[in-house]
C-alpha cells in the first residue's frame, strides 16, 4: 500500500514551468525586465535543456541571482517504466503530493505520440473507464503537465522524438482548464516543443461550457467521448451526459467544426458487447452525426478488474466500421497498443488518494453485491 504525503505547505518559490510565454512575459515584467525574456528563458528550459539558472548566460547577474532565490524549474519523476511488447512505453511518474500518474509513449513509423494526464484520479465516473474507479484527488499543475513531456522527453532521448500529444491521459481536460491550456500552449509555443496545432489533442466527454471556451481561446484538435447515440445509454456510460446531453454536446461539436474549413471533430466509441453494437447503434450513429464534421475512431474495450463489460468481437466490430463507412461517416478501429502493460486506452491507473471518496461506494456496492 502506497503511504501518501500530505500536499506540501506553499513557499514563496515559484515553479517557472507552471507559466506558457504570455504568463513569463508578465512575470518579467513585474520584475522591470523586457518581456523577450520569456522567449529566452523558453529556449534555455524547452530547447537546451538547461535547468540551471546560472548557466542562462544571457541573463544579468542581478536576474540570475533573483531566479536563483525565488525561482525553480521542477519536473515531476519517473518512477516506474514498463515497456510493452509492441514498444509502448507507460511511466509511472510521481507529483510532489506523493500521489502518481501515468504517462504512455506510442512509438510508430513515422510518429510518437505521448498520452498525457491532467487529473490525478478522474471524477466524472464513466463506467468502462478503470481510472474513473479510482475516484479524483485534484487538478494538476501547468508544471505537472508539460512536465510529462519534459521528463518523456528525456528519457526517450534523441533516437525516439515526440510529434504528437494526446490529452487522454487520466483525468478529464476541461475540468482543469486553465492549465491544461497553458501547457498546450507551451505544446505548441515555436520557442518550446513546437507541435503542430493538429499534433495536439484535447479529449473530453463533453464538458460542454469549457468547450465553447476552448473554441475561443485555443485552436487544438477536439476529440469527444461519444460511446452511445442516445441519452438513455450515455446517461449510464459517461454521466456527465445528464448535465450537458447529447443535443447541447453536438451544438458546441458544431460550433468547434467552425474554427477553419475542413475541420472535424474525432468522436471515440468504446465497442462494448451487446450494449452498443448493433446495427441499429450504427443507424443511430449516422442520424446524430449527420450534420457535424466527424470522424470515429472505435475503440476495443479494454477490460479491467471487477468491470461488467465485455469487448465486442472483431466480426462486430468490422460489419459496424463498414456500416458507418459506406454511410459516408470515416470510421477507423483503433488499434489497442500497450495492453499487456496495462497503457491501453481506459487503462491508466496511478495511485490517486481519493477525495471523492468513490472507492468507499464501490467497495459498500461490492459488498452487498456478494451479500
Amino acid at each position: 500500500m502506497t503511504n501518501f504525503v500530505l500536499e506540501p505547505v506553499k513557499t514563496k518559490t515559484i515553479n517557472l514551468l507552471d507559466f506558457d510565454r504570455k504568463g513569463l512575459a508578465d512575470f518579467f515584467v513585474a520584475l522591470g525586465e523586457k518581456p523577450f525574456r520569456a522567449t529566452q528563458l523558453l529556449k534555455w528550459i524547452y530547447q537546451e535543456g538547461v535547468e540551471d539558472f546560472d548557466l542562462m548566460t544571457n541573463f544579468s547577474k542581478t536576474l540570475r541571482a533573483y531566479l536563483n532565490e525565488h525561482c525553480t524549474i521542477l519536473t515531476p519523476e519517473i518512477v516506474v517504466e514498463q515497456v510493452a511488447s509492441d514498444g509502448t512505453c507507460k511511466w509511472v511518474v510521481q507529483t510532489h503530493c506523493g500521489n502518481r500518474i501515468e504517462t504512455v509513449f506510442i512509438p510508430e513509423e513515422n510518429r510518437g505520440t505521448l498520452c498525457v494526464s491532467s487529473q490525478i484520479g478522474c471524477a466524472l465516473a464513466c463506467t468502462f473507464c478503470s481510472t474513473a474507479q479510482q475516484g479524483f484527488n485534484r487538478n494538476l499543475a501547468t508544471s505537472e503537465i508539460i512536465g510529462q513531456l519534459v521528463v518523456a522527453q528525456k528519457r526517450l532521448g534523441a533516437d525516439k522524438k515526440i510529434t504528437n500529444v494526446v490529452m487522454m491521459g487520466m483525468g478529464e481536460p476541461l475540468l482543469n482548464f486553465d492549465n491544461v491550456v497553458a501547457a498546450m500552449n507551451l505544446m505548441m509555443d515555436d520557442f518550446s516543443f513546437g507541435l503542430s496545432k493538429r499534433r495536439v489533442t484535447i479529449s473530453t466527454s463533453g464538458v460542454v461550457p469549457a468547450m465553447y471556451r476552448l473554441t475561443e481561446v485555443c485552436d487544438v484538435s477536439l476529440a469527444v467521448s461519444l460511446h452511445a447515440y442516445h441519452d438513455e445509454l450515455r446517461d449510464v456510460l459517461v454521466p456527465i451526459n445528464k448535465k450537458y446531453p447529447l443535443k447541447e454536446l453536438m451544438e458546441a461539436c458544431r460550433d468547434n467544426a467552425k474554427i477553419a474549413p475542413r475541420r472535424t471533430v474525432t468522436f471515440e466509441y468504446v465497442m462494448l458487447k451487446d450494449i452498443n453494437d448493433s446495427i441499429k447503434d450504427a443507424q443511430g450513429l449516422v442520424k446524430l452525426l449527420k450534420n457535424v464534421p466527424a470522424k470515429l475512431n472505435l475503440i476495443p474495450f479494454n477490460p479491467f478488474p471487477n468491470s461488467n463489460y465485455v469487448c465486442s468481437s472483431k466480426d462486430t466490430m468490422l460489419r459496424f466500421k463498414t456500416f458507418l463507412n459506406d454511410a459516408g461517416i470515416i470510421t477507423t478501429i483503433r488499434k489497442t497498443r500497450g495492453e499487456d502493460i496495462d497503457a491501453a486506452c481506459g487503462q491508466l491507473v496511478g495511485q490517486v488518494a481519493d477525495k471523492s471518496r468513490r472507492h468507499l461506494k464501490l467497495q459498500k456496492m461490492a459488498a452487498e453485491h456478494v451479500a
